[in-house]
């Protein structure tokens, strides 16, 4: 009721002012709790874009250290062989020596062709222990290869994640979907962790 100026207000104005004020709270309160998920969805989308490029740089550099490891692998595999080859050549040799001495009755000529044989041997026990030492370096070439290439999928892997963890961020700020953010950072989760399995060699 209205009089002079004065305005009283009756219990049901207290009531319509109290439901405007409070509706117009919620209203900004839920536009500022989207407002806060909206940033903080950014503000992790930008974080696993920059872990997830840095899981990709590792991924790439695993692999091509993998294929330079196998091809120091396959340079010492042909070494070795190389080395296989001269032992079997100083066999053969050994072996017509052999055949030489038995078959002549000189013992001067005996003792020459012993002399050669005694050589032969020796040249066939260092080119063998060379050989196998080859061998041995191409094989822990070999291993480190399967090393690096088992820790590139591991960053492959992780990476992959990262990045179905930004596309989720991306439906989670168009659809509002809470279960969506919360996909979003659990799939995160797993990259990092993905990741860090790449970084301890696990």
């Amino acid at each position: 009721m209205s009089s002079g100026g004065f305005h009283v207000h009756g219990p049901h104005d207290h009531a319509i002012e109290h439901a405007t004020h409070g509706g117009d709270h919620h209203h900004d309160a839920g536009h500022e709790a989207s407002g806060v998920a909206t940033s903080r969805i950014a503000m992790v989308t930008a974080i696993v874009a920059t872990v997830g490029a840095l899981f990709s740089y590792m991924g790439g550099a695993t692999q091509t250290n993998a294929g330079l490891y196998k091809n120091d692998a396959a340079i010492k595999k042909t070494e070795a062989a190389n080395q296989w080859t001269y032992f079997q050549s100083k066999s053969t040799k050994q072996h017509l020596t052999e055949v030489s001495r038995d078959l002549n009755p000189s013992p001067e000529d005996k003792t020459k062709y012993q002399a050669q044989i005694d050589r032969y041997e020796k040249e066939k026990n260092d080119i063998k222990a060379a050989a196998e030492k080859l061998e041995q370096e191409s094989s822990a070439w070999d291993h480190k290869s399967e090393a690096q290439m088992h820790e590139h999928h591991r960053w492959a892997q992780a990476t992959t994640a990262l990045q179905i963890a930004i596309a989720l961020a991306a439906i989670a700020l168009l659809t509002k979907k809470k279960w969506l953010e919360y996909a979003m950072f659990g799939v995160a989760g797993v990259g990092i962790a993905v990741g860090g399995l790449a970084f301890l060699h696990i």
